[in-house]
């Protein structure tokens, strides 16, 4: 892209009703860590050079709701995360604070809730 030049970073930005305590999450459940805060805004990256997910205060927030259900909160977008054992992450996502959804769409996939309620899945892949 001609217009991107260095020291320009880009990330994914996603709305929450605690900005910080959602970035915490996910800095413990990657292995990240959180490169900027400010009041309603904490940024997560994986490197100096990103990529970066910002959290983003929301007032009036609601939760999506899984699966999706006509007239309610629909999901806008989902993380999935490739894992070698899934067991071991679905229990050490748990221990951090994330739920695990009651309907699961495939075996070797985990739909869970992050603390703010956006889905993420947790995929292994036995090949």
């Amino acid at each position: 892209m001609k217009s991107r030049t260095g020291g320009m970073w880009w990330g994914t930005t996603i709305e929450a009703p605690d900005p910080s305590g959602l970035a915490t999450f996910y800095a413990a459940l990657l292995g990240w860590h959180i490169g900027h805060e400010e009041p309603g805004t904490a940024v997560l990256a994986a490197s100096p050079q990103g990529p970066f997910l910002v959290f983003q205060q929301a007032d009036g927030y609601r939760p999506p709701v899984w699966p999706p259900i006509d007239g309610e909160q629909r999901p806008m977008m989902h993380f999935d995360f490739q894992v070698g054992d899934l067991d071991s992450a679905v229990a050490e996502a748990i221990a951090l604070g994330a739920t695990v959804a009651e309907f699961q769409p495939q075996e070797n996939v985990r739909v869970l809730f992050d603390p703010a309620g956006h889905p993420f899945c947790l995929c292994f892949d036995e090949a």
